[in-house]
């Protein structure tokens, strides 16, 4: 499954959606493709999704804002009785503007809370969110 800005690939091996963006997209596409991958996620009963990010350099306050507070509580309760898991890809740049950019930073800490109804964390290398993600 695929939409003009990113690839869903459901990976039953691991039992994991994979999603990756090979660029940059507005805000309105991104939550149109973040609603296929709920839909590709319902389909396959699949909680566990690896987010590839590394690829899109833009980072703006409204997506995040959108993802944590109202996209994956969302997705989270649409996929109960499984826990929603989701590792996030990111490259080394993006990772910076997470420290350095304050706005970004808080609505990361809040994403990142273990009080969220769903599990999001960040990784450096694809090795790595596999492992966590099979957990």
């Amino acid at each position: 499954m695929s939409s003009p800005t990113c690839s869903i690939q459901y990976r039953p091996d691991l039992q994991l959606l994979v999603v990756r963006w090979p660029a940059d997209a507005p805000f309105a596409q991104l939550q149109v493709d973040f609603e296929a991958v709920l839909h590709a996620a319902q389909e396959h009963q699949a909680a566990r999704w690896l987010l590839d990010v590394r690829r899109r350099e833009e980072l703006t306050p409204q997506l995040a804002e959108w993802t944590t507070h109202e996209f994956f509580p969302r997705a989270a309760d649409a996929l109960r009785p499984q826990s929603l898991r989701i590792g996030v890809l990111a490259s080394p740049g993006r990772m910076a503007v997470y420290e350095r950019d304050e706005v970004q930073r808080d609505t990361l800490a809040y994403g990142l809370d273990g009080a969220r109804t769903y599990r999001l964390r960040l990784f450096g290398e694809e090795g790595s969110v596999i492992e966590w993600l099979q957990r």
